[in-house]
């Protein structure tokens, strides 16, 4: 059993939260999480890079001097590419750089990914986040108290503006809903910090071992 840290609402330690070794998935799924990391950080891509080619360069396709007889290089207009103001030559172009993933992929890299937060000791788990109002500074205090040094990704079960709006300010941390929690998401942060409600949903959708072990080699 992976013992989890345990705190209350207020980040006094209250004991700890066992999870089965058997859910965790720690002997296979590197490759798919830094497939799905790829395909991630790709579908971040805004894709809007764009250059004129020789044909879309504004100006008169009048050639500039006669083929033969000036002892110059022939040319066969201003918008040529290798001139000053002239087209780029394969330049790039908008496009789409997303990447379809098979969900049994994301899957198991979703559960490789939290496994190894697990295994490591990088999840913790409060009681409950109890905001009577949005106050970053209380939040701050309460992740100094569960033990987090730098960064932090806290993990809801449904959203609650004055947790959202405590955590908005910080640089080093997120706060989303367990079910918005991705591979990268989970990479990203130092430590996660989930309420026992929010960390039971995020668990809850990791990939049971039996299923990921019959008729895959993934």
């Amino acid at each position: 059993m992976s013992m989890i840290r345990l705190y209350d609402a207020t980040g006094a330690a209250a004991g700890e939260v066992s999870f089965p070794d058997e859910r965790l998935i720690l002997d296979k799924g590197e490759q798919a999480v830094k497939d799905v990391v790829v395909a991630i950080q790709n579908g971040l891509r805004a894709g809007t890079a764009s250059t004129l080619s020789k044909g879309e360069v504004a100006g008169s396709n009048k050639k500039p001097w006669k083929q033969k007889g000036t002892g110059r290089a022939r040319v066969g207009l201003r918008q040529n590419p290798i001139w000053r103001g002239g087209g780029v030559a394969h330049g790039p172009k908008p496009r789409d750089y997303s990447q379809k993933m098979n969900r049994k992929v994301v899957q198991l890299a979703f559960t490789r990914a939290l496994s190894d937060r697990i295994a490591a000791g990088d999840v913790v788990v409060v009681e409950a986040f109890d905001f009577a109002e949005p106050k970053t500074r209380r939040m701050t205090a309460l992740l100094k108290k569960v033990g987090v040094a730098r960064s932090a990704l806290v993990v809801v079960d449904a959203y609650d503006e004055n947790v959202a709006l405590s955590g908005r300010n910080l640089p080093n941390a997120a706060v989303m809903r367990a079910a918005e929690v991705d591979v990268y998401d989970l990479l990203l942060f130092r430590t996660i910090v989930a309420s026992r409600a929010g960390f039971e949903a995020l668990t809850a959708r990791m990939r049971a071992r039996k299923a990921a072990t019959e008729g895959e080699g993934a």
